[in-house]
This record gives structure tokens, sequence and C-alpha cells, in this order.
């Protein structure tokens, strides 16, 4: 199989002949740094192929190649307009940044023709990541004075994620124009360790409007729509689920996300991650345990393991490579 006819079967719960490689959380800068006194050779942030350090570091550990942009609604002059935060408070501050938000389209999905031809090839997998509801408002007001606005501003928000919707399908038109990706992200990190931050009834009233008008044209052109938020997200996968989302990652194992829990309570959502990054200095046996957990739930389908977020810089370089070799002996076990 090719790199992404693999993705597609995994994620379409039919046969595969080896599980995906690939980490979707790119490596830790004091990792890259780490790694390079210990033998990683050094590499440009783009070669003369126009690959990237990421894509090329992938390469050297035998990763499978999935190539991402993150499509940002902030425009040249963004922190210069916002006093370098970001941070507005009422709708009038909204209304004073909007010049320097929703950047044309066209000037920032990047180069998408060179990636087409690679994907048409087979050798990679295409994905693209959007600011989620969640995400964007938290990013322009700041953490805490988003919590309050859901209440003394629902209109600020609203108008917030109306525009941004209203943006988002006008990258995602730009995109197709070039290539379908294979998949999407929405940045949105909206739990913690404990539990979503905000209520089913705020996620219905602030969200979900803004979902159903994206994703049922993400389904259209056959682009799986996942979200990516850490913390414990079991009491809201099911929220997310009736918006259109059909994946979520990273599921944190910190934050005791389980999978077969979450794989038995939605048989037909797709899960990346789950791999606890903790154990991966901890020697062989505790990475083939960790591997041996993932199993069941790997061979059914629809399931990538992956590190459920970037490799910590407390990871050797043998050590990363130790994970590999299990990494790869994994994914031909888990083969359907």
């Amino acid at each position: 199989m090719t790199t992404r006819e693999r993705f597609h079967a995994v994620m379409n719960f039919k046969p595969f002949d080896r599980l995906p490689l690939w980490e979707w959380a790119t490596w830790w800068d004091l990792t890259i740094n780490r790694w390079r006194t210990e033998g990683l050779p050094e590499f440009p942030d783009f070669d003369d192929e126009g690959r990237s350090h990421t894509e090329n570091v992938a390469a050297y550990f035998g990763h499978d190649i999935y190539i991402q942009q993150w499509i940002v609604p902030y425009g040249p002059g963004f922190y210069d307009v916002t006093g370098g935060t970001g941070r507005i408070a009422t709708m009038d501050d909204y209304e004073r940044v909007l010049p320097a938000l929703y950047p044309d389209p066209a000037s920032v999905v990047g180069n998408w023709e060179a990636r087409a031809k690679r994907q048409a090839r087979g050798e990679a997998v295409l994905w693209f990541t959007l600011n989620g509801f969640f995400w964007f408002p938290r990013v322009l007001l700041g953490v805490e004075e988003h919590f309050y606005a859901l209440y003394d501003q629902p209109e600020l928000i609203h108008r917030m994620n109306s525009d941004l919707a209203a943006w988002s399908i006008r990258c995602i038109d730009e995109i197709c124009k070039v290539a379908t990706p294979d998949f999407m992200t929405y940045a949105e990190d909206m739990s913690y360790n404990h539990g979503p931050m905000l209520s089913e009834e705020l996620f219905d009233e602030f969200m979900l409007p803004y979902y159903n008008q994206v994703n049922p044209l993400l389904r259209e052109r056959g682009i799986l729509a996942v979200t990516d938020s850490d913390g414990d997200i079991t009491i809201a996968a099911p929220w997310f689920e009736r918006a259109g989302l059909e994946g979520i990652l990273p599921l944190e194992r910190q934050s005791h996300v389980d999978v077969d829990v979450l794989r038995a309570n939605h048989p037909r959502m797709r899960f990346i991650g789950h791999y606890n990054k903790l154990v991966m200095a901890d020697g062989e046996a505790a990475i083939r345990k960790e591997f041996e957990r993932l199993l069941p739930v790997a061979k059914k389908g629809g399931f990538i393991p992956s590190v459920d977020h970037q490799t910590p810089p407390h990871v050797s370089l043998e050590d990363y490579r130790l994970y590999m070799r299990c990494y790869r002996e994994f994914a031909e076990m888990a083969a359907m």
C-alpha cells in the first residue's frame, strides 16, 4: 500500500497492510536539540527539493510522510494593532482589528501544487488545521476574559465565530481548487485533565452552529474532520460527534483518556494518538507493554496509535530509535 492508501484504509475501517508510522505532533525543539548532540543530522528549514525540516526528520526515522498546513486567521500586522498580545475586550475592539484579521485565503493556504503531486503519487497524506470555535475567541480575548464573555458578551462570541466560519469556508474552497486534503483538524484544546472547560449547553450555543456551517462542506469533499483537544475529551466526544466531527486526537493518557471506552461508546469515530509519551525512556519492556495495550483497538481499524503529544526531551535518540523499532513491529502485528 502507498502511504495515502494505508491512511484511508485504516481511517475507513478497511483492511490494511500495516498501521501508518506517524508522529502527528512534531518534536519539541528541546528534543531535537538534544538529539543533535547524540547524532541526529542537521537538516535545513527547507531542502533543495522544498521538503521541510520536519519532513526530513520524519523520513530519517522511517515515518510515513504527512504534510500539515496550519491556516491562521491573523493577517500581517495583527499583533501590532493588538499591542503584541492578540487580546481585545469588546465588540468595538474586535471591529477595530478586523482589517488585520481574515487575510485573503489565496495568500495563506500555501504551495498546494507541489503537495498535490506527491499526494497523487500516494507518497504523502495532506492535512490542514483551522482555528476552532473555542480556540479562536480565547486567543482574541484571553482565557479568563473568554469565559466571562460567553455570559456577558454573547453577541461578540457569535460575531467572532460567524466571521471565522465564513473565512474558513473560503480557505477550504481555495485549497480544494488545487487538491482535496485527506483530513483536517480543528485546533480546540477545550478540555483539561478533568473534562471540558465549558458545558454542553454553551457548546451547543456558541460552537455547534458554526461547526454545522463548515463540517457538511468538508464531508461533501471527502475531507475527514478531526478535533484536536488536549485533556480528557471523553465527556465532550459525543458533542463533537453530533457536530459532524469524525475523529479525535491526541487522547492523552495523562488525562486518563481510555481508547477502549471511547471505541465502545463511539464505534465509528476515528482516533489518533494515545501512546503514553512518558514511557518512551523507560526501556524496551515498557515501550512494548504500551503498544500491547493499544493493539486490540488498533486491529479493528479507525485508530492510528501515535505519541499522545510531542516526544519530550528526556527521551534520548537511542530511546527513540528503540521506540521506532517496536513501533514497526507493532504496526505489522495490527494489520487487518
